[in-house]
């Protein structure tokens, strides 16, 4: 195809093979063959198809979130080797399953952004779970404890939280195999993998490395301040909130939240074109310039095929080429229609029609979905319709269509495990409730930057376009999982505090000053490394790395550390309430470690003597 102009040529480049099963080495060598050597006074310019290479696992942006990390690691712990340990660990796990991922890439089909994504978990959740374990060790050499005792303390219960919550990630990921979409569930089974490696990372190596660090874990000063301490640590007076304060904090939270959730209601679902690319890139040239110089649809022409009866003559096949593309071509928003190619028998004809628009615009799925509904024609023709455009248009309806049923799949499963670690139904209720709100709220900030385009310059986006279709059901699955992390996080806290006799609302302010600070340093690190991916040079990666990084700073800061503390202290005993029966029927896990604490020797003395 040459422009009118004279000035554009397209050359299409068919492949033998599936795009998947395209080696780099040969796109490689498409690219070398027609710059190699140049022509004078032509520049080349390539699609995304051939010009979009592996994304690599660690780049730039990655490295940078891993760098914020480490530097609210170190404020948070304060000693470069208590900063280093979690970022060891987790660098460790990542490798593990990294290399586990691309063992398989030979024998099994996935594509490139699946290890990428088990590499984004591992490390995000890698950190924050030894984070969490080294931040309650920490806490207790404070109060007076051995280092023995208190990293098998530590383990008993943090680590216990941690397996819980390591569990409800698991099992988010490994339910985005019930969509049906076998790319996207082979991509959650290699992230619960990671995750999985995350756990048992954190609930082993890390109690031994601890072992190795002894009390160089602690500040100078804190081992200094241990010297002189005689018996355990005073115990600050805590004072519940009061109930008008409560109320008025769970307002702004959820009022927050359905603000910034405003333009998910507007969400259209597709997959990155050649122009979600950077600008300067040759795959963002040529989309661009194949719609100035032949139209935006040739860079998503669609593909219809029609049955002709048996025996129809060669004279025959051209009448009824010409009656079918009369037909075609009277259907709105097509430019143009054009047979490319018939049976060897006659009895199948297959032609291009031109979208007057781009393929992710509104007019193109209406065209695919017209076109589909008239079959069949006058006459009793069938057709139906194909190519890479009504490819993205059908797996980004299935993918809709299977959300409902994915997110009724993993909050009932995680619903399950918090009522039995948390012994409790009204804390599953919010903590589910305000995921939610949660979810919704990023995808408001996801459709706001990349399908509005507002503040597309600072996130990189060239052009807005519809969202990466499978990311809102990638985002239920990592989004609700870490949610539950950080309700586990502090509500295990507030579960202890309870369990050994505080007052309902007490337990609530106990619970949150045990678990505030580790929960802010482990949303700020889990958000700078998703962030991190937000620079990526895939187009793929960056909405996915936005979307988990804005989910988890909203769920963690409104939802955990505002909404549902109110909520909890306006509750009261009815946090903690549950059924006799029930009660009675589901496993005492013990996930805050009431049994093991009493048996230690920090407790007041009047509890000693009954132990």
């Amino acid at each position: 195809m040459v422009s009118e102009d004279g000035s554009t040529a397209i050359a299409p480049v068919m492949f033998s093979g599936t795009s998947l099963s395209l080696p780099q080495e040969l796109k490689s060598a498409v690219k070398a063959a027609f710059g190699t050597p140049p022509i004078d006074g032509v520049a080349v310019n390539f699609s995304s198809g051939i010009a979009q290479g592996l994304p690599n696992l660690l780049g730039f942006g990655e490295l940078t979130g891993l760098a914020i990390a480490a530097i609210v690691l170190l404020l948070v712990v304060r000693t470069v080797i208590g900063a280093s340990l979690p970022i060891l660990t987790a660098l460790l796990g990542v490798a593990i399953g990294a290399l586990g991922a691309l063992s398989l890439a030979g024998v099994v089909e996935m594509v490139s952004v699946t290890p990428i994504l088990g590499v984004m978990l591992g490390l995000a959740v890698g950190i924050d779970y030894a984070l969490f374990i080294i931040n309650r060790h920490r806490r207790q050499l404070r109060d007076g404890y051995r280092v023995a005792e208190s990293i098998a303390l530590a383990n008993g219960t943090s680590g216990n939280a941690v397996l819980f919550a390591g569990s409800t990630v698991i099992i988010a990921l490994l339910a985005l195999n019930v969509t049906g979409i076998g790319f996207l569930g082979l991509m959650g089974t290699v992230a619960a993998a990671s995750v999985a490696i995350a756990v048992l990372i954190a609930t082993t190596l890390t109690p031994a490395l601890l072992s190795l660090v002894g009390m160089r874990i602690l500040r100078r000063s804190e081992r200094a301040h241990l010297a002189d301490q005689v018996g355990p640590a005073p115990v600050t007076a805590a004072r519940p909130v009061p109930a008008p304060r409560a109320i008025g904090l769970a307002l702004i939270g959820i009022a927050a939240l359905v603000v910034i959730a405003i333009p998910s209601p507007s969400l259209r679902l597709g997959l990155p074109l050649g122009s979600a690319d950077n600008p300067d890139t040759t795959q963002h040239h040529a989309y661009d310039l194949i719609g100035e110089k032949f139209g935006d649809g040739t860079n998503g022409p669609l593909l219809v095929v029609a049955d002709l009866p048996a025996g129809t003559t060669v004279a025959q096949l051209l009448d009824a080429q010409v009656d079918i593309a009369r037909r075609l071509a009277a259907f709105d928003n097509v430019v143009a229609v054009a047979p490319i190619a018939a049976s060897a028998d006659r009895t199948v004809t297959a032609f291009q029609v031109l979208p007057a628009e781009g393929p992710s615009s509104v007019s193109t799925e209406e065209l695919v979905r017209a076109l589909r509904a008239a079959s069949p024609l006058e006459g009793g023709i069938a057709i139906g319709v194909a190519g890479q455009t009504t490819g993205k248009i059908d797996i980004s309806e299935k993918l809709a269509d299977s959300l409902p049923f994915y997110m009724l799949v993993v909050v009932g499963l995680s619903f399950v495990i918090m009522v039995i670690v948390l012994r409790s139904l009204f804390v599953p209720i919010v903590a589910t409730g305000g995921f939610v709100l949660s979810f919704f709220a990023a995808l408001g900030g996801v459709v706001a930057i990349y399908q509005w385009g507002w503040f597309g310059g600072l996130f990189g986006v060239a052009t807005p376009a519809p969202i990466l279709n499978f990311l809102p059901t990638v985002l239920v699955g990592i989004l609700f999982g870490l949610a539950m992390d950080y309700t586990l996080f502090l509500t295990s806290g507030m579960r202890e505090a309870h369990a050994h006799g505080a007052p309902a609302k007490t337990a609530v302010v106990l619970g949150l000053r045990a678990g505030r600070a580790v929960v802010v340093a482990a949303a700020i690190i889990m958000a700078a490394v998703f962030g991190g991916f937000v620079l990526s040079d895939s187009a793929i990666i960056r909405p996915i790395g936005f979307a988990l990084s804005f989910g988890v700073l909203v769920d963690a800061f409104l939802v955990r550390l505002l909404i549902m503390p109110a909520l909890l202290t306006l509750a009261g005993d009815l946090a903690w309430w549950l059924p006799r029966w029930l009660d009675r029927l589901i496993p005492n896990v013990d996930v805050e470690g009431a049994s093991l604490e009493r048996r230690h020797p920090h407790v007041a003395a009047d509890h000693l003597g009954s132990v």
